[in-house]
This record gives C-alpha cells, structure tokens and sequence, in this order.
C-alpha cells in the first residue's frame, strides 16, 4: 500500500507543509534561548502599553530559574503556576524549565477542592500566584503549612499585576488592578511566602545549566478538565511539546518568523494557549499581547490599537465578537489566521468573521494529552467546513470499533484514535489510567468521529455524551448545530436527562441574542423539519449565558450537575 492510500490526507496537503519533520532534540527553554540570540531587540510581550525585548525576557526568565535553584529546586521538582495571562506568566514558565523543574499550569479559578487536589496529586514544592489569588492558597495550606494537606509546599511566590506593569499615563487600556498594588493580609516572610519582585531582585543572573533529555524529560504537567472524575495530570515531556509546536508552525507557512503579533485572548495556563500562543510566539519570534481575560470590548481595541495577526481562539469568543452591537466600527483587518478549537465553530460564525476581518478562519482539534494538536484544516488552500480538518504532519489518525478495535470503513462513525511526537507520555501517578487511554502506541481519544475518502476528520460527539433514547443514538453535536442555525440563537447546549418511558431524553439549554424573543414551540418546529422526531429536544431550557471554562468550552458538567440536584431536590437550576 502507497503512502496515498494509507494517509489520504496527504493527498489535500498545501504543497507547502511537508509529510514529515525532523523534529531536532532541544527543550522548549532552547526555543527562547534561540529567539533571543537571534531577535534580541524585537517585542516578545506587550502587556497594557509595557514592551517586553526577547532579550529582557530572557533575563528575567535566567533570575527566576536561578532564584528557583537557590530555594532548593532541583530536576524534576514540580513547580504549579496559577497566574492569569502577564509578563509573569511566561517568565515563570521558561524559569521553571530553565532551572530543571517541571511547570504544573493551574487554572486561576480553582476552587479549593480542585486547587487542593492539584497541588497533592503533583507533588508542588512552590507555587507562583498573584496577591488577589492568595486567600484562597492560604486556606488550602491551613494555619500551619507544614501540618496541612499540602506540607511539600515549602515556597510561595506571591505577584500582583502591577509588579510587571509601571502604568505609565499614556496606557491605553486601564484595569480594575491598576491602584490595587499589594494586598497588605500576605504574610511575607512567613511559611516561605516571598514578594516576587523581591524574590527575582535578589537572584543571580544565571541558573546552573540543568542537563535535559527532551524525549525523556517531563515539561510540565497539564491536568485534564476533570469530566471524568477527578483531573488527571497528562506528562508532557519537552519533545511532547517541541514537536506540537514545530508541527503547528509548519502548518501556519505564511507566519512570517519575527514580523507576527499573537493575541493571547486564550489562557496561556491550559495548552491549547501555551502551544498555539507562546511558545508558537516565541519559536517565530513574534509578539504576544496578553490580555488577562476574554473582554469583548477590550479584545476589539486591542486588535484595533495592536493590529494583531494571529488570534488563537474558542467559538464562544469570536461569537461574542460578532455580537458586539458596534462590531463594524473597529478595523480588524490586521487578522491573518485564527485556528478555533475546544468546541464545534458553526458555519455562520466562521463566515461572518472572515467577512468581518478578511482573514481566514479555520477549525482545528486537540486534547490536553496530545500537547494538544492532532488536526487543522488547510488555511490557505481546499478545507472542509463542518471538520476538524486533516492530521498534522507526523501525525496518525484512525477510526475504530469501540467494541473490536478494528478500523471501520470511511464515513463510518467510531472512536478516533491518534498516534504521534506530539502525545504524551502518559498520566502522572495513574498507571491504569494510562493503560485504558492507550491502545498500543495509539492514543484513544473518547471522541467519536468519522473519516471521508479525501482524508478529512470530523468530530461527532464524546463518546460520554451519547444520548440513548428509546434505543436510538442520539449525538448532542448534530443537534447544537440545528439550534445554532436559528438567527435568535446565541448559544447552545444539549444534553440528556433521564427519563422513565425513553431512559433519556434530549434537553436543550438555549441562550438568546440580545433582544430576540423566541418559545419552545418555535425552536421545536425548527428542529422538527431538520431533525428526525428521536433526535428532536423535548425539553428548553432558557438561559441569559451557559457555563463556561476560560477556553470558551461550554461546562456540560456543571449543567449535569444541576440536572442531578433538581432531580434529587438538593438544589435548582439557577435559570431565569
């Protein structure tokens, strides 16, 4: 069999993006420490109006790894970094890797119970936070750190936005933090917990050189979302993610290496942002504009101001951009490429925005354990609206048999499973799950999916959440598409519910644009002429917004959740 017929993918290929890369053997610091030798002068951050040179990040980044080895970290110690999107941020994470420590991304807006877990299940030794974040690390350290749930916590590096950030008069985009400055409550000082900035001031300039081996060598841990139960930590080692990011880069051939702006809209804590935004930045020498989160009027002036030419995103965000009631009256034509991923991108969405921006919008798929890229539509040339594109180069893709494992026949719905440079090493502490996750060398995604003859994936459902009614499968994705093609439809969700005569049945929680009035009856008569009868929603749900992570993912879940206590009269749903 020729590579053609093993791969059709190759066959709509841009003839610019090779089969296969030489992936070189390098940690992700060497990608920094390359872009700063070679582009020391050029933006590597741009945060509220400061300018970060590659060159001062990397200095930074040198203090930090160096101020990290004085407190004791050595290879392999787990180091968590709970920061929104800011200078500080990317200048932890490099430091981490630089001074031979594994970077542990956590989500700002844990909870306690989440936070906890976290910090337990890797096995942190310091933490990196900001001062509005610290009461709640504290609670979670208890009065006496060394007694509590967490006693290997031994350091804790407390920030606040305005330590990277001098606010001159001129700033354009002026935040709630700009006269917060430190929060006085914080015992410095006290259980290891050390100002930041005095923390770097008193650093040497240079860490020891911590000897990795990229292929072997743990990164950084990224927990899962925790869908399935409590969040597993997926190891990446540095190959892991050197490779997504060469990968990635081949795919974007018209990104311009040193000449880019990368809109970090996305969190840079989960590894969609950290792959697609800095260090993809970093690799191309480009410029990263943080933001610290999604604000729909702050992201169109900073596109209109910054003239960014990448904009990684989610649905949800570029949803809310078109919604804007002034939308119009911002020039967004500096946008060359967006990749959408965490959620399906509906047709109408895509459209309007490269009508909007005259860039090209194009859906893509990843998952944490897969660094997290596997698949992108072309950008420039044939794509295939409704997929999630064809595999990155190096990368494998198949459809198989949930029950047999056998591949199943093009168009064929089954479980898509991966195989590539760019998929991890397994969970962390976690043998059986890792063993459950891979199948051989193959990854199983729990993504249902199907392939066509041209090589072009597509997403049907998770596999979790198959609606089973009256025996029928029911995917939640085919009929969030129906919903979203109706003009009064912002956002959708759909999911199951139990039910005593179907076992299941369909439930949609529906969120309306701005001033549209739209009843159950009519969204039930649009489904019913695109939709079989089994498939159609029985039940509406009407709601002003629908929870969300920070990658814009509506939190399925959290709706479950609220399902579960209604139904067992714990507690309501909280809809108006």
């Amino acid at each position: 069999m020729d590579q053609a017929q093993a791969y059709p993918w190759f066959r709509n290929y841009p003839g610019e993006v090779p089969h296969t890369l030489d992936i070189p053997n390098i940690s992700i610091s060497d990608l920094l420490l390359q872009t700063a030798a070679k582009y020391p002068s050029n933006e590597a951050l741009h945060f509220y109006g400061k300018r970060t040179t590659f060159r001062e990040l990397l200095a930074a980044a040198n203090r930090m790894a160096a101020g990290l080895q004085a407190v004791g970290i050595t290879k392999g110690d787990r180091v968590a970094i709970m920061l929104p999107n800011c200078p500080q941020t990317v200048i932890a994470y490099y430091g981490v890797l630089l001074a031979g420590g594994i970077a542990v991304m956590t989500n700002p807006l844990y909870v306690e119970r989440e936070l906890t877990h976290q910090l337990k299940d890797s096995g942190a030794r310091c933490i990196i936070t900001l001062d509005l974040l610290y009461p709640r690390l504290a609670r979670v350290r208890g009065e006496a750190p060394e007694e509590g749930p967490v006693p290997q916590l031994r350091t804790v590096l407390v920030t606040s936005i305005q330590d990277e950030l001098p606010f001159p008069k001129n700033i354009l985009y002026p935040i709630k933090q700009r006269r917060a400055g430190h929060n006085p409550s914080i015992p410095y000082g006290k259980h290891g917990v050390t100002r930041y900035t005095s923390f770097l001031s008193k650093a040497p300039k240079l860490p020891a050189e911590a000897a990795v081996n990229p292929e072997t060598d743990t990164a950084q841990l990224q927990y899962t979302g925790g869908t399935t139960g409590l969040a597993k930590g997926v190891i990446l080692t540095h190959r892991n993610l050197v490779a997504n990011v060469m990968q990635s880069a081949a795919w974007f051939y018209r990104v311009d290496e040193g000449k880019e702006r990368f809109l970090a809209a996305l969190p840079l804590f989960h590894v969609f942002g950290l792959t697609a935004l800095m260090n993809l930045s970093v690799m191309k020498a480009g410029s990263l504009i943080l933001l610290p989160r999604f604000e729909v009027e702050t992201v169109l002036q900073t596109i209109r101001k910054q003239k960014p030419t990448v904009f990684p995103g989610a649905p949800t965000m570029y949803i809310a951009l078109l919604n804007h009631p002034d939308v119009k009256k911002y020039d967004l034509s500096s946008i060359k490429v967006c990749v959408s991923g965490s959620s399906p991108l509906p047709l109408e969405v895509q459209t309007k925005f490269e009508e909007l921006t005259g860039g090209r919008l194009i859906e893509g798929y990843g998952l944490t354990e897969a660094s997290p890229v596997t698949h992108v539509n072309p950008i420039w040339t044939k794509r295939r609206i409704g997929s999630i594109g064809l595999p990155l180069p190096n990368t494998e893709a198949r459809i198989t048999d949930m029950e047999t494992g056998e591949d199943v026949p093009d168009g064929e719905i089954g479980e898509l499973l991966v195989r590539g440079p760019q998929v991890m090493k397994g969970y962390w502490n976690n043998t059986a799950a890792t063993e459950a996750t891979f199948r051989g060398e193959w990854l199983r995604t729990g993504d249902l999916a199907q392939v066509d003859r041209d090589g072009f994936f597509a997403i049907v459902d998770r596999i979790k959440d198959i609606i089973i009614a009256s025996g029928f499968n029911v995917y939640p994705r085919e009929i969030e598409e129906v919903l979203y093609e109706h003009p009064g439809v912002r956002d959708a969700c759909v999911l199951g519910v139990k039910d005593e005569y179907r076992g299941e049945t369909v439930k949609a929680y529906v969120v309306l644009r701005k001033d549209v009035n739209v009843s159950a009856m009519q969204l039930d008569r649009w489904c019913r002429d695109r939709l079989a009868v089994f498939k159609v929603p029985h039940l509406y749900e009407f709601r002003t917004e629908l929870p969300m992570s920070m990658i814009g993912k509506v939190l399925r879940r959290k709706l479950q959740e609220e399902e579960t206590n209604e139904r067992e009269g714990t507690g309501g749903s909280p809809s108006p």
